[in-house]
């Protein structure tokens, strides 16, 4: 599979799995997850017809996991940065002393007004290190990395 390929499926993925997922004429149920061969149908409808293990592929080599397979591989979902109402078990955890959120600078007078907040998602996205946050802040233009004390928002009731 070309990396062409492989981005353009990618990218479908993210949109039909995160956001709308009546654009590919899929379902997903409350937990985000849809039946493998409904999603590859899917794929092949919209003229990227990929095999099972193409699609194993894509996910295992994400580099920010944005998706997940159950256990016996039926079902896939996206990981992360839903606008759609799923619940994903996550639960609360401890997070690391320090994360990173990624951005442009044109966001960061709102950001100093609100604070970080999730906008249209269900959770604000904050990366493990500096970089990742960077790669991801990139996406939108020059990137600013901003540093989040963690330890201290979770220990003052904020839950990770």
């Amino acid at each position: 599979m070309s990396a062409s390929t492989v981005k353009k499926a990618s990218r479908f993925l993210s949109l039909v799995l995160r956001h709308d997922p009546a654009r590919a004429g899929i379902v997903l149920d409350a937990a985000g997850w849809t039946p493998v061969p409904d999603l590859l149908a899917a794929l092949a409808r919209r003229g990227m017809a990929i095999t099972f293990d193409d699609l194993v592929h894509i996910v295992e080599t994400n580099d920010k996991r944005r998706f997940a397979f159950n256990p016996d591989r039926s079902l896939i979902r996206a990981s992360q940065g839903h606008s759609l109402p799923v619940d994903l078990g996550y639960g609360d955890r401890a997070p690391p002393e320090t994360l990173y959120h990624g951005t442009v600078a044109r966001f960061l007078p709102a950001i100093r007004a609100q604070g970080l907040v999730p906008g249209q998602r269900h959770d604000v996205h904050l990366s493990p290190d500096a970089d990742t946050a960077r790669r991801v802040g990139a996406r939108r233009g020059d990137p600013v990395v901003l540093r989040v004390d963690a330890g201290a928002m979770h220990r003052d009731g904020f839950a990770f």
